[in-house]
């Protein structure tokens, strides 16, 4: 006798399995836009690296002979893979079988997925798209009720995860409840731009409890959640969403007691951008464009931003020089003149902590004017959260280097410069206690007031104290390590990359965070 007929169960399990929702459903999934979970997986993954765990998931139905009647596949999906040739956990729900709302096998392989990931040390990605929980019960139902008490709480494996190995999520259509939570517990997360949204509560729920009558979009679309920073970034869509998935991990080790993945340096160490001598303007009241000065420096032009509608007179994103991956901040002028909102201020403590995390050294662009002023930034609590970055700042342990292109004022300018920061600054570096516009309206206003002309008052003296604001006699004082031609740039900072590559290894590791405001 053989097993042959054992076999021949288990193939049309997973056979079922293969099919999910059915034909039916896949294809108005397809309709929508959007593909299911095995076909995200096979899209995202490097090819035949899938290989899943428990393909069997799910509830059977028999007759009395044994024989499989009907099968309802665990609606999610778990397995490992490569991408790049590097080790991922995988899992994500799938919306063709019960709109993604977890039944029991695929609530269990959802938490597996993390617990996973945490056993292997190897980085997480969620394809999100489903409810949570439900108040519905299978007919018939009976049994104990709650989890044990011994169990521990779900939460816990995604909060241990967070600090051991780099998390991303996906959101590729209606996310709601706990997925929604697992979205917002990630490294990166990156939204559909139409065919995502990210609910606590959907539209039926929030009508009964607020009599508010909204869409999914207009409650959790992506130009909710891209202004707010609860999706990092926004794709065009689900291919757009897997191109940036991939280049966040190639930045980042498998975890943390690994250093990010350097590359043969591709780009000239000495490249001098000639542009970088006039990018910021003579005339101090005319904004720049910070993200092309920092594409002139990094290598191949590439510079990976993260969190470009949330907070944005602050500009936070990966990009390598000589080959080696690096946290890059800098200041829009554009918005606020680069001042320090309350959400700049968390957004900029957040990445600083995923590069003290994952071991990436900070290349810093200053142009500080300060912390946003005015009652709307009293009222947002700013001077708080910016306190917060600026203890994340200076309690930073990877490498710093920071390049005053024009503005450092005030406290908010601290959260600019680690204790190690390589500071170098430009011929177009301003510093000091507070900005010259604002220092002169506050220490001159009965002379402006008394003036015949208060305006061109204002506008001489202003011209002389900001004469007297040259980096040069802080060169003179070593109160920085040097003023630079800003078309030297790159080569300085490649020099401070060899300089640092030998003490990398030091940082391997987990990293403890203390109590910050």
């Amino acid at each position: 006798m053989s097993w042959e007929n054992e076999l021949n169960d288990i193939k049309a399990l997973r056979a079922s399995a293969l099919k999910m929702g059915g034909p039916e459903a896949i294809s108005k999934q397809h309709k929508k836009g959007r593909l299911n979970v095995r076909e995200r997986i096979q899209s995202l993954l490097d090819k035949d690296s899938f290989r899943e765990h428990g393909s069997l998931g799910g509830g059977s139905i028999r007759g009395e002979d044994g024989k499989l009647l009907e099968f309802t596949p665990a609606n999610y999906v778990t397995g490992l893979g490569q991408i790049n040739e590097r080790p991922v956990a995988i899992g994500g729900e799938d919306f063709t079988v019960k709109g993604g709302s977890p039944n029991a096998a695929g609530l269990r392989k959802s938490i597996y997925a993390e617990e996973m990931a945490l056993q292997y040390k190897f980085p997480l990605i969620r394809l999100l798209e489903g409810g949570g929980g439900s108040v519905a019960t299978s007919k018939g139902s009976s049994g104990p009720v709650g989890s044990p008490v011994y169990e521990k709480p779900r939460f816990k494996s995604i909060a241990q995860l967070m600090g051991v190995a780099p998390v991303i999520s996906a959101a590729l259509g209606p996310v709601a409840g706990f997925p929604a939570a697992r979205f917002a517990a990630s490294h990166f997360s990156v939204m559909t731009k139409e065919t995502a949204q990210i609910l606590i509560a959907g539209p039926a729920v929030v009508s009964r409890a607020l009599n508010t009558n909204l869409t999914k979009e207009e409650l959790g679309g992506a130009k909710i959640h891209g202004r707010n920073g609860v999706a990092t970034n926004i794709a065009k869509d689900e291919e757009d969403a897997f191109d940036q998935i991939r280049t966040f991990l190639s930045f980042l080790p498998t975890n943390v007691w690994e250093l990010p993945p350097t590359q043969a340096p591709e780009d000239n160490v000495d490249r001098c951008e000639e542009k970088l001598l006039s990018i910021v303007p003579k005339n101090r009241r005319q904004p720049f464009d910070m993200r092309k000065l920092i594409q002139l420096v990094v290598d191949r032009r590439f510079f990976f931003e993260m969190n470009k509608s949330f907070g944005p007179s602050l500009i936070t994103g990966l990009a390598r020089v000589n080959g080696q991956p690096v946290g890059v901040i800098g200041n829009d002028c554009r918005y606020y003149a680069g001042a320090m909102s309350a959400n700049a201020a968390i957004k900029v403590r957040r990445f600083i902590e995923l590069c003290d995390l994952f071991h990436l050294p900070i290349v810093n662009f200053v142009d500080e004017p300060g912390f946003m002023i005015g009652p709307d930034a009293e009222k947002d609590g700013t001077i708080r959260y910016g306190t917060s970055a600026v203890a994340a700042a200076v309690c930073s342990v990877v490498p710093w280097a920071s390049i005053i292109v024009k503005k450092a004022f005030g406290v908010a300018a601290a959260a600019h410069f680690s204790d190690n920061s390589y500071v170098l600054a430009w011929p177009s570096a301003e510093m000091g206690a507070l900005p010259v516009e604002g220092g002169v309206a506050v220490a001159f206003r009965k002379q402006i007031a008394e003036a015949d002309n208060p305006d061109e008052m204002r506008e001489m003296l202003e011209a002389e104290l900001a004469a007297k604001q040259s980096p040069i006699p802080r060169g003179e004082s070593f109160s920085v390590h040097d003023v630079i031609d800003p078309r030297e740039t790159r080569p300085h900072l490649c020099q401070w990359i060899d300089w640092i590559t030998p003490s990398l290894s030091e940082l391997k590791g987990p990293v403890n965070f203390g109590y910050r405001p």
